[in-house]
């Protein structure tokens, strides 16, 4: 637990701008006096709202605001929080904040808020994760799943696993120390059958939030082609604006361009790429060579070809370059308001479109597809949470190769990193957890 003597902090906790709230708030032991020196009170009423004026420390009237005040422990911060909402703009809170802190509090720090949180153990890692991820989430598919994460879920699932994982430290440390007690004959059996079941529930979720972690970071889409097969065309039509140069010159664009738009109800980053060529610049090969690495980072591809012309090199380069590409592909032929001359074969299906009319049936494609990536079950949202659980599979991994090799003491020590890795997540791990769950299986009086 954070001291009761620790210092006071306050911050504006609103963005920036102009709008009809502007909300204060400060946590700490002496949060409440600090607060009252602004007012012409003597108290406030815990969890409840009142409305009342604000004076600066040279007595000059401020403001009308609501304050809420929320006694410790029963806060957001498990301390003393009282919280202003003023009316909003630029310099009400900030002329408030700033006799806050001549009166004695101090700024806080970014997230200061939520580790004050977690330490006076109002919420876990996992818990403090959501919240930051929720805020920056780029769709209603990740506003539900962080929403679970906030819940509780992701905690719940984290504890149970680590107290089946503790359990079989527990026992097999048993085996280790207390030999002579007895013990069931089967145990190796039911530990192993265990491991193997905690195995195989972190891979799925490792591998289930590797392959949907765009609908917390939000979708990358790549758009790729050889010069003038109208991939800023395409771009210029989904952003519905003039963002990219098109000309007929190849090598036009040379530079990724990105932009952001909503397909549905996703937020994706669309990236127009330079033409990948042969016999190039050496600027434009600096620029197809930011075309590889989009090609690398996204999500979706859109393969794009000149239906007006006849296929050449360039485009069995290009499907070259994509036949050992993991990423979902969507292979789209341009120009089809023209006489069409394209006759490669593609490997799947392609989506004919004039980008200079419109490019809404493939916008209704891709909002298909990204529909299809959302989930009800909750998925990690960092990639620090994938690796603690994919570094606990392969613990885990290790400790049943040792365990039918009868090496307990080196079964123990990965069991102990799996655990460790595991509580990344949520709380670090205390080794008395081991202990209350080795004796609690011994008999009365022993």
């Amino acid at each position: 637990m954070i001291s009761s003597k620790s210092d006071t902090i306050a911050v504006i906790a609103t963005a920036n701008g102009i709008g009809s709230i502007g909300i204060i708030r400060l946590s700490g032991a002496d949060a409440l006096d600090t607060a009252l020196k602004l007012t012409k009170r003597q108290t406030l009423t815990p969890r409840r709202a009142t409305l009342t004026k604000i004076y600066s420390l040279k007595d000059e009237f401020l403001d009308e605001a609501i304050m809420l005040y929320f006694k410790a422990p029963a806060s957001f911060t498990g301390e003393d929080v009282v919280e202003f909402q003023t009316h909003g703009g630029f310099m009400v809170a900030r002329m408030i904040l700033a006799d806050l802190l001549n009166a004695g509090a101090r700024l806080a720090r970014a997230g200061e808020f939520s580790q004050r949180a977690f330490l006076n153990q109002k919420m876990d890692l996992s818990k403090a994760n959501a919240i930051s991820a929720l805020i920056n989430a780029k769709s209603e598919g990740a506003v539900k799943i962080l929403a679970r994460q906030m819940r509780g879920d992701l905690g719940q699932y984290v504890d149970e696993l680590r107290a089946e994982l503790v359990r079989t430290l527990a026992f097999v440390e048993t085996s280790i120390d207390y030999a002579d007690d007895d013990l069931p004959s089967d145990l190796l059996a039911q530990i192993s059958e265990l491991l193997s079941q905690n195995h195989a529930k972190l891979s799925r979720i490792v591998s289930l939030s590797q392959s949907r972690a765009g609908l917390i970071e939000g979708f990358k889409i790549a758009i790729i082609g050889k010069p003038n097969v109208g991939k800023s065309s395409v771009l210029n039509s989904l952003l519905s604006y003039e963002r990219a140069i098109v000309s007929d010159e190849a090598g036009t664009t040379r530079d990724r361009v990105e932009e952001s738009l909503n397909i549905g109800t996703h937020l994706v980053r669309i990236i127009d790429t330079a033409g990948i060529r042969k016999n190039a610049g050496n600027v434009e090969n600096i620029g197809i060579s930011y075309s590889l690495k989009a090609i690398d980072e996204a999500d979706i591809i859109l393969a794009v070809f000149d239906g007006s012309n006849e296929a050449d090199e360039q485009d069995a380069k290009i499907l070259e370059l994509l036949k050992e590409c993991e990423k979902k592909l969507f292979f789209v032929i341009n120009k089809c308001d023209l006489a069409q001359k394209f006759t490669l074969c593609l490997p799947d299906e392609p989506l004919k479109i004039s980008a200079k009319n419109s490019t809404q049936k493939l916008v209704s494609v891709l909002e298909g597809y990204l529909n299809t990536q959302d989930s009800d079950e909750f998925i990690l949202n960092s990639n620090v949470q994938i690796n603690a659980c994919q570094n606990a599979a392969n613990a885990i991994k290790r400790a049943l190769e040792l365990l039918d090799e009868s090496e307990l003491e080196l079964f123990a020590y990965e069991i102990n990193s799996a655990i460790s890795n595991i509580s990344r997540i949520t709380r670090p791990f205390e080794r008395d957890e081991i202990l209350d769950e080795m004796f609690s299986n011994f008999c009365l009086g022993k």
